[in-house]
């Protein structure tokens, strides 16, 4: 019987510790969401309901210390009345939710919610950070080896100009040696001279993600996982010497059972894990970038960085790679300019293997012999063939290889040319095909005023540019190079256009940066097959071809038709509209309503504006009443040395300082784009 009793009190208590915890728990809850309603913005729960738990605890405390002080228990401590306890507990509670308060709008500037890994992630994915964070020391190491944190903080020997020379090679050096991921992503800057300063963008052009081959055995390996089967099954002869390896990929020659010789294109084992760990890094960092640095959220690196890990995620995919093929192989065959695209074999390709006709030749950044060999009208035959085609990818067809340098061209011993690598193809819709085609033909013409026309329709233009003085500034240009220029002059006009283009704030899309990007990489090329070529010459009077081809009497007759079919609906009910309008004049009922602040946005940044000053007047109002109230020596006593509008004084303070608190959030928030 004792032993029951034992039990049963054992159970009482521990009953008694559940509720009390529940109560705990509820309690912290409650003051979790008055906090929050009182702060006005959304804040993390977790750290709401942490300092909610901390606030119970406070105010149980003061409940118990005020109870004594009512009942005399205090031996040296305050002991007052019960109604004096009960407006110093009143007080005390205010104040205690006021720190609470106080407390959060401090851990919510200094970090702000989803900058911290939630509770779940505390006790989860061990294993994925510590690899993250194993990365994360290499890739600091690696900055501080190459003299990246002083030289990104400003200091270093030199004027500025140097400096910036120095940091961009260390950033290149740094980036080459932290991996394939992170020389995609400088490669990628290097097209977006709206972002970087000249210096930067000609290191980081010179980027490369050539590797030290895998071994045969795990490549062998590899190969017979993707196919499924035993390479003997597929292959009748696979050389285990790579033609080209690269950071992600190798490529060895290989023939089929039927005698086709081949080329397999196979991810490296393990490429896929590393690319997706430092994408994952390089999303994270620029999420903090963005939240935490003005210069972030303005240039908008979080989405920069997510269309970056988008865009690396297709090109590790060669079922997009082999689609790409397709569009570039149908393209061709449909045009004027012999070209070879290798086919590719679907049925023994993969997302990690990609098996395509082998084209004969070299590259031509390796084919010097080869090209010497060749007579100079060949020569000047082959470059104009190979901008002809790159050009009628961009203008006529929309779809083209958007990686044209030396080492994706093929020539072959007959002197014919071929294309390779198509992880990276832009595509463009016949809108913007149509703009950019518009604007080498005014180009062609030397008219400033339709380039312009032009450049406005390809680009985000702002909201107050200065089209005037964009023709003015272009129409110099043109006047510049009418004569054409010197090999390598088209990268300096190039240069000098997106310097016009940055100087008036236009954004580039990301689709017409990859169009301009393909027509600056091919001038090497072509200056590498024929160095006499007169680029602008060429170009000019090629797009000139291609733009009048596609402006015939066919196409324009079927573009006509198209925008009457468009525009039928609107003549149908034209008549109705025009005649309400003249009777609405004749009968004096004609009315117009403008509404000046008609877009949300603008109403809503007012409406918070207000709200913030109307917080913010009754805040100094409320404080300066309770300073008032509290340095008055007026009104009764409530106790030896308190008096009632002291008491008053720090109910008012309470208040005022809520307020601030909210107000102060208010500005947190909307500094941070909350």
């Amino acid at each position: 019987m004792p032993s029951l009793m034992a039990i049963l009190d054992i159970a009482v208590v521990v009953l008694l510790a559940i509720a009390g915890l529940l109560f705990l728990l509820l309690q912290s809850w409650l003051a979790a969401t008055v906090v929050r309603r009182v702060v006005g913005v959304p804040i993390g729960w977790p750290r709401s309901i942490a300092v909610g738990f901390v606030m119970s605890a406070a105010m149980g405390v003061t409940v118990q210390y005020l109870f004594r002080a009512a009942t005399g228990q205090n031996t040296n401590g305050l002991n007052v009345t019960a109604p004096v306890a009960a407006i110093f507990l009143v007080l005390a509670v205010g104040w205690i939710f006021a720190l609470g308060v106080a407390a959060l709008v401090f851990i919510e500037a200094g970090f702000p919610t989803g900058s911290l890994p939630g509770p779940a992630a505390v006790f989860t994915g061990w294993k994925a950070r510590r690899r993250r964070a194993r990365r994360y020391s290499e890739i600091i190491s690696i900055a501080v080896r190459h003299g990246l944190g002083s030289r990104l903080r400003g200091f270093g020997r030199g004027d500025a100009v140097e400096r910036d020379a120095k940091t961009a090679r260390a950033l290149r050096d740094a980036l080459n040696e932290a991996g394939v991921t992170f020389v995609k992503l400088g490669q990628m800057l290097s097209t977006r001279r709206d972002l970087l300063p000249g210096v930067y963008i000609r290191e980081l052009e010179t980027l490369q993600t050539k590797a030290t081959p895998e071994p045969w055995e795990s490549i062998e390996a590899a190969i017979a996982e993707r196919l499924g089967r035993p390479l003997s099954e597929v292959f009748a002869e696979v050389d285990t010497t790579p033609l080209a390896a690269a950071s992600v990929a190798q490529v060895h020659p290989a023939v089929l059972l039927d005698g086709t010789p081949v080329v397999i294109k196979v991810q490296r084992p393990g490429a896929l894990e590393q690319v997706d760990l430092d994408s994952d890094i390089i999303i994270r960092l620029a999420a903090w970038l963005n939240k935490t640095t003005p210069w972030g959220k303005s240039l908008g690196v979080h989405a920069l960085a997510k269309g970056f890990a988008g865009s690396l995620e297709e090109e590790l995919d060669y079922t997009v790679e082999l689609e790409n093929m397709r569009s570039i192989e149908h393209s061709l065959n449909a045009g004027s300019f012999k070209v070879t695209v290798p086919h590719p074999h679907a049925e023994i390709s993969g997302e990690r293997l990609l098996v395509m006709d082998r084209l004969p030749g070299l590259p031509v950044g390796s084919a010097g012999a080869l090209l010497t060999s060749l007579p100079a009208a060949r020569r000047s035959e082959l470059a104009a063939t190979l901008l002809g085609a790159t050009l009628q990818q961009i203008i006529t067809d929309g779809v083209f290889h958007a990686d044209l340098h030396a080492g994706n061209i093929f020539i072959s011993p007959e002197g014919t040319l071929g294309l390779l690598d198509f992880g990276a193809v832009g595509r463009l819709d016949p809108a913007t095909a149509s703009a950019l085609a518009m604007m080498l033909y005014a180009i062609d013409k030397n008219d400033a005023a339709a380039a312009t026309d032009a450049l406005v329709e390809l680009l985000d233009r702002p909201e107050d540019l200065d089209v005037r003085k964009v023709e003015r500034e272009l129409g110099a240009l043109l006047t510049r190079f009418r004569q054409g220029f010197r090999a390598g002059g088209s990268q300096q006009m190039f240069g000098l256009l997106f310097g016009l283009v940055i100087a008036h704030r236009f954004t580039v899309p990301a689709q017409i940066g990859a169009a301009f990007r393909a027509l600056a990489a091919v001038e090497g090329t072509l200056l590498l097959i024929d160095p006499g070529m007169d680029l602008v010459a060429a170009a000019r009077a090629e797009g000139s071809r291609l733009v009048s081809a596609k402006v015939t009497f066919g196409s324009a007759k079927d573009e006509i038709e198209q925008q009457l079919m468009s525009l039928l609906p609107m003549l149908n009910r034209l008549p109705r509209r025009v005649n309400k309008i003249s009777e609405d004049l004749e009968h004096g009922r004609f009315s117009m309503n403008v509404r000046v602040l008609a877009h949300p946005a603008d109403r809503r940044y007012l409406t918070g504006l207000f709200q913030q000053l109307v917080v913010a007047v009754l805040a100094g109002a409320a404080v300066v009443g309770a300073i008032m109230l509290i340095t008055s020596n007026g009104g009764p006593l409530l106790t030896g040395q308190v008096r009632l509008y002291q008491v008053f004084g720090f109910a008012l303070l309470f208040g005022g300082f809520v307020l601030g608190m909210r107000a102060l959030m208010l500005v947190f928030k909307r500094d941070g784009g909350g």
